[in-house]
C-alpha cells in the first residue's frame, strides 16, 4: 500500500474546489459520467486499431445508490487504469490545473469561478467526505488497484480486488449532499445532463439516455417522422414544429443540431423550451445567448459543438472567434431555408406567417445581413387576408400611394375591429391596408422606415382619409366663414385626457361628420415613451394628441347650426365629438359617463 501527499504547492486547494469549482453542485454528475463515457470510447478506438484486445462485452454506464453506506457510485467498462495511471493522472497531471486554478481566482467570490481546467474528476469532493477509485486496466495483465483520498492532499493508493476492466467511482456523499441518495434527484440529474450521451448509461436497472439522437445522423438516414418524434422527445407537450434546420458543419468549425421553428401566438410568448447546447453530447447549458443570433431565441432544438469549452462564462463566449462563426452560420442557414420554403411553397409559407413573421422582423431589425435576404420574403398581409412582399405591395399601390415627397406610403392597421371605419374609408379609396399589430412592430415599422428607401408607414386612422397620402385634395366647404368659426368654437372641448386640435375641412357630404385621429409621429412617440421607465414613462401619461376634423359639408351641420337652443346645440356637436373619440377609444372613465347620460338626455 502507498500513502502519500498529492503533490501541490497551494494547501488550501482542497478547499476552494469543493465550494467553488462550479456554481451548480449537481454538475458532479455529468462529470463523472463523461469521464466514464470518455474511457469507453478510447477503449472502442484502441479495439478498432487493434491494441485492446479480446471481447469488448456490454459496454455501459451504471450509476448506482446505497442509502445504508450512503454512498453513490459511477461504474463503467472502459480502458481503466494501471497504479502508475492513477499516480500520473489523479495525484498529479489534474492539480497540475487545478494550482492554475487556484492562483487565477484566488480572492474572488463564486460566482466569477468558472472550472475550465479539466478538473471533472475533482467535482466529486464538492459533494463527499471521501472518495474511493476502484480500477483495472484493460491492458494485459494488468491488476486492479484502488485509490482513496478524503479530500486533503493525503491519499492512499494500494491493490484492490476487481474483476473486470474498468472504473468504479465511489462517492461517500457529505451530509449537506444526502439528496444525492434520492432516486428521484438521480433521474432528474441524469435527464438534464446525459440524456443524449453515446454510451448506454443505467440507473435503477433502467436506460435513461438515447445514444444516437437524431442530430448526431445524417439528414439522408432521417425522414419527417424521425425529426419530430425527436422534438417530442426534446419536449413531449408542445404542438408539432412548423418545420426544422438541420445544421452539420465541419469546416471551419465543427458544429451539428437540429433547430425547429416552433408554433408561436401573435403575441410574444415567453420561452420556456429553449435551445439546448451540447459538446459531443455532453448537455453544457440552455443559455445560448450569444452562439444564437438573438432574434432566433425563439427556437427549440439542440446545438453540438466539441468547439465551445464544457465550462464557459460569458465573457469567453462574447470574445470566442469560433461563436462569432457559429452564430452566422446559424442566422445564414435560417435565412436560406426560409427563402427556400417561401420560393417553392410560398401557400405554406404564408399559412405559417403568423408565427413565422416574429422570427422574420426580429431578424430584419437586429441583423442586416439577414435583413438583406429577408427583403425577399417578407411578406404584409392585408385586411383581406392576401400576401404582398415589399415590391409586390410597390407595385400594387404605386400609383395610388405615393406622397408628396415621392415615398412609397404603406397604410396599416394596428386594430382591424377597432379601426374597421377607417379601414373600410381606405379601401373604398382604392388603397392597400396591411395588418400590423404584433407586439414587435412598432419596433419594426420605426426600423424598416430607416433601413428601406423611400418608405414611410402611416397608421390608417392617423389622418382623415383624404390626407393619408398627403394629397390635400380637399373641397371647398359650404359653410360661410362666419358658421365655420361658429362650429370651431363649438367643437372646442376640454376633455382632460386629450388635448384636442379642431380643424374644419370641406371634404364629401358622404364622409363622417367629424373624425378623430392621432397623428402618426406623436402617437409612435408616445408608444414607445410607454415602453421606458424614468422621462419616457413620465411623457407617457402626458395627455394624448388629437385632431377633430370636421366635415363642414355634411348635411348634419346645416341642421345644428339653425337650431334655436343653444343647450341642445351644444350637446348634440358635444356627442359628435364624443362619437368619434369613442370610435378610436379615447372617451374613457367620467368622460364616458358623461357621454351616456347626455345621449340619453338627447333622445329624451
Amino acid at each position: 500500500m502507498q500513502k502519500g501527499n498529492i503533490r501541490v504547492q497551494t494547501e488550501n486547494i482542497f478547499p476552494i474546489i469543493k465550494k467553488f469549482l462550479y456554481s451548480e453542485h449537481d454538475i458532479f454528475l455529468r462529470e463523472l459520467v463523461s469521464n466514464g463515457v470518455d474511457a469507453t470510447q478510447k477503449l472502442k478506438t484502441l479495439s478498432s486499431i487493434g491494441e485492446a484486445k479480446g471481447e469488448l462485452g456490454e459496454l455501459r454506464i451504471d450509476v448506482k445508490i446505497d442509502t445504508e453506506k450512503k454512498t453513490l457510485t459511477i461504474s463503467d467498462r472502459g480502458i481503466g487504469m494501471t497504479a502508475e495511471e492513477v499516480d500520473k493522472y489523479l495525484n498529479q497531471v489534474a492539480f497540475s490545473g487545478a494550482e492554475e486554478f487556484v492562483e487565477k481566482y484566488k480572492g474572488q467570490n463564486e460566482n466569477n469561478i468558472i472550472g475550465h481546467f479539466g478538473l471533472g474528476f475533482y467535482s466529486a469532493f464538492m459533494v463527499s467526505d471521501k472518495v474511493e477509485v476502484i480500477t483495472r486496466s484493460f491492458k494485459e495483465g494488468a491488476k486492479a488497484v484502488r485509490w482513496e483520498c478524503d479530500g486533503s492532499p493525503e491519499f492512499i493508493l494500494e491493490d484492490a480486488e476487481k474483476a473486470e476492466r474498468g472504473t468504479d467511482i465511489v462517492l461517500h456523499l457529505n451530509e449537506e449532499s444526502l439528496e444525492f441518495l434520492e432516486t428521484a434527484r438521480i433521474s432528474t440529474v441524469l435527464e438534464k445532463f446525459c440524456k443524449f450521451l453515446p454510451v448506454p448509461i443505467f440507473f435503477e436497472d433502467k436506460q435513461i439516455n438515447n445514444p444516437a439522437p437524431a442530430w448526431t445522423k445524417k439528414p439522408s438516414e432521417l425522414t419527417t417522422e424521425d425529426y419530430q418524434n425527436f422534438y417530442k422527445e426534446l419536449y413531449p407537450f408542445n404542438e408539432p414544429p412548423l418545420f426544422w434546420i438541420h445544421l452539420n458543419v465541419d469546416y471551419p468549425f465543427n458544429l451539428t443540431g437540429i433547430l425547429y421553428f416552433p408554433k408561436i401566438k401573435q403575441t410574444y410568448e415567453l420561452q420556456k423550451d429553449k435551445i439546448q447546447l451540447y459538446c459531443n453530447q455532453v448537455f453544457v447549458t440552455d443559455e445560448v445567448k450569444d452562439i444564437v443570433p438573438e432574434f432566433l431565441m425563439l427556437l427549440q432544438g439542440v446545438i453540438d459543438s466539441p468547439d465551445i469549452p464544457l465550462n464557459v462564462s460569458r465573457s469567453y463566449l462574447q470574445g470566442d472567434p469560433n461563436v462569432k462563426k457559429i452564430n452566422a452560420h446559424i442566422t445564414k442557414k435560417v435565412a436560406d431555408k426560409l427563402e427556400e420554403i417561401f420560393n417553392n411553397d410560398r401557400k405554406s409559407f404564408e399559412e405559417k406567417w403568423e408565427s413565422l413573421g416574429l422570427f422574420v422582423k426580429y431578424g430584419m431589425m437586429t441583423d442586416d445581413k439577414f435583413l438583406d435576404k429577408a427583403n425577399k420574403f417578407l411578406v404584409m398581409e392585408d385586411t383581406d387576408g392576401k400576401f404582398y412582399t415589399q415590391e409586390e405591395y410597390k407595385l400594387a399601390t404605386e400609383t395610388l400611394q405615393k406622397n408628396k415627397d415621392g415615398k412609397q406610403v404603406i397604410l396599416y392597421t394596428t386594430d382591424t375591429v377597432q379601426q374597421d371605419a377607417f379601414i373600410q374609408q381606405a379601401k373604398a379609396k382604392g388603397y392597400v391596408v396591411v395588418k400590423m399589430g404584433t407586439i414587435i412592430d412598432g419596433g419594426f415599422i420605426s426600423q424598416m422606415e430607416m433601413k428601406w428607401d423611400n418608405i414611410q408607414f402611416t397608421r390608417v386612422d392617423s389622418d382623415i382619409t383624404d390626407n393619408l397620402i398627403d394629397k390635400q385634395e380637399n373641397v371647398e366647404s359650404v359653410l360661410s366663414k362666419d358658421d365655420e368659426t361658429k362650429l370651431k368654437e363649438l367643437f372646442t372641448l376640454q376633455v382632460p385626457e386629450l388635448n384636442i386640435n379642431v380643424e374644419i375641412k370641406g371634404l364629401s357630404a358622404e364622409a363622417p361628420p367629424v373624425t378623430a385621429t392621432r397623428p402618426e409621429f406623436m402617437r409612435r412617440m408616445k408608444d414607445m415613451a410607454a415602453m421606458q421607465s424614468g422621462m419616457g414613462a413620465f411623457y407617457a401619461q402626458m395627455p394624448d394628441e388629437v385632431t377633430l376634423t370636421v366635415n363642414g359639408n355634411h348635411p348634419i351641420y346645416k341642421n345644428l347650426l339653425s337650431q334655436s337652443e343653444t343647450g341642445k346645440q351644444q350637446k348634440a356637436i358635444h356627442n359628435l365629438a364624443d362619437l368619434a373619440l369613442l370610435s378610436q377609444g379615447l372617451l374613457k372613465g367620467n368622460s364616458l359617463t358623461n357621454f351616456i347620460n347626455r345621449s340619453v338626455e338627447l333622445m329624451n
